[in-house]
């Protein structure tokens, strides 16, 4: 099945493409047919930078299931740093 479920979001930090580190300027979530996981469907994350070619990428192929659970680890990691934050500022 063929989805067409794609989000694209600016990202800034840093990546590795295996080689070396480059600079992040997005990255594409999206929920179809994997490349390299044998899976059905996947989502899958591309951070890269669309402004050094197509091969300036760090990519993952997950589970649903794995998703869901980095997910919840991004926002309770989210949480802590903004309680962190908000504590230094006050």
């Amino acid at each position: 099945m063929c989805t067409s479920i794609v989000e694209i979001v600016d990202a800034e930090g840093k990546g590795k493409d295996g080689n070396a580190w480059f600079k992040l300027s997005q990255a594409v979530v999206c929920y179809d047919h994997p490349h390299h996981a044998l899976l059905d469907e996947a989502i899958t994350i591309d951070f890269m930078n669309g402004g050094d070619g197509p091969g300036t990428r760090a990519a993952v192929e997950l589970t649903l299931e794995s998703a869901k659970a980095l997910q919840g680890a991004l926002a309770r990691a989210i949480k802590q740093a903004d309680e962190e934050l908000a504590e230094m500022s006050a």
